[in-house]
């Protein structure tokens, strides 16, 4: 019996097997021209069994790669694309930098730590007094999904003065708006819906069909 553990090894397993056996046929071919005849033939296999890689704006040009790939880069063919190299796909591609500093506040996040960098660099006036107010009712919106149902403006303030280190004072007549949201509502608005609100003609969800009524 033939078992594929006795096989040889498969470079691309979402083709199988018989294209690789293809490919291998296809590279054994003398005829240049022949050779040629019969990897189009192959590639067009290909895109039928990845038909995933529609969807890609290089499609055809991946395909052609693939095909070099499983040839061990040995296939000699006329490619309507460059000829990839071994070293092409051998070099790894650059680390993405991430921050590394610890978080001073896990519950409130890194945005909110940035944005108060952010706001530090601003001159004391009026933008710098709106950007305060927007961010300490953003922090009480977080405080509130993580921790409990309510919180006092006091305790948004003192967290945003020690996250910042004491460089952002929260002016005395400033207040967060007396609206607290539920914690639902905060917790529906970050998976994309907002909660049901009123209005002086009644209750209106959004997302609802609004009915129009004719005067008589």
């Amino acid at each position: 019996m033939d078992y594929n553990t006795q096989r040889s090894k498969l470079i691309m397993p979402e083709y199988g097997r018989h294209v690789q056996k293809m490919i291998k046929y296809v590279k054994e071919i003398e005829d240049r021209d022949k050779r040629n005849e019969q990897i189009r033939a192959v590639v067009g296999v290909m895109g039928i069994l990845n038909p995933q890689l529609r969807d890609l704006s290089d499609f055809r040009h991946k395909l052609w790669d693939h095909v070099q790939i499983i040839s061990d880069f040995e296939i000699d063919i006329d490619s309507p694309y460059p000829t990839p190299t071994k070293e092409t796909f051998a070099n790894k591609p650059s680390p993405i930098p991430l921050e590394t500093t610890p978080l001073k506040a896990a519950h409130y996040g890194r945005n909110i730590q940035n944005m108060i960098e952010m706001v530090v660099q601003r001159p004391d006036d009026d933008t710098r007094r709106s950007m305060i107010l927007i961010l300490a009712n953003y922090m009480r919106q977080q405080y509130l999904i993580w921790n409990k149902d309510t919180v006092s403006e006091e305790t948004i303030f003192k967290d945003l003065k020690n996250l910042s280190e004491g460089r952002i004072i929260v002016p005395e007549d400033l207040h967060l708006s007396t609206a607290v949201p539920s914690v639902a509502n905060i917790q529906g608005s970050h998976n994309g819906h907002i909660g049901q609100y009123s209005n002086p003609r009644g209750s209106f969800r959004p997302g609802s069909k609004k009915k129009n009524y004719k005067r008589k």
